[in-house]
């Protein structure tokens, strides 16, 4: 398996947040089509419609663990340590990110968004304490 393949959840992380603008960007306009809100209140938004609060909400989160994975893939690649195991465990991650985002901007029932969050969590540790045992444990030739 080549290495580079690690950068394919990336990239696949990367849409899923260029989705989420685009809903974003929709339900703003919705809102002020609407009438539950004017152009200017998305100057300073304090004011979010609640029809995209939860939106904005999902992607402050896909900036704030998925940096996180971002780092992690990026020095499986430099180490190469980006095994068909990392690499399954990225699409994972990729996976309850997409799930979490589905579930924020749609019900956003936290029951359902916080065991997939904390499986998410789970995964991006494993791709962190698999970095680290590769640096640890140098490989047998």
């Amino acid at each position: 398996m080549s290495q580079t393949a690690i950068f394919w959840p990336m990239i696949a992380l990367t849409f899923l947040i260029y989705c989420v603008y685009a809903v974003l960007m929709l339900r703003r306009r919705q809102a002020v089509l609407s009438g539950q809100a004017s152009a200017r209140d998305f100057k300073v938004p304090l004011k979010e419609p609640e029809a995209s609060v939860a939106t904005v909400r999902n992607l402050i989160n896909l900036y704030e663990l998925p940096m996180l994975f971002y780092v992690v893939c990026l020095a499986l690649y430099a180490v190469n340590g980006a095994t068909l195991l990392a690499v399954i465990i990225a699409w994972c991650f990729v996976a309850m990110r997409v799930a979490h985002t589905c579930v924020h901007i749609t019900s956003n029932r936290l029951r359902l968004r916080q065991p997939i969050f904390v499986l998410g969590l789970i995964l991006n540790g494993a791709l962190w304490v698999m970095l680290a045992l590769h640096l640890a444990v140098p490989p047998v030739i």
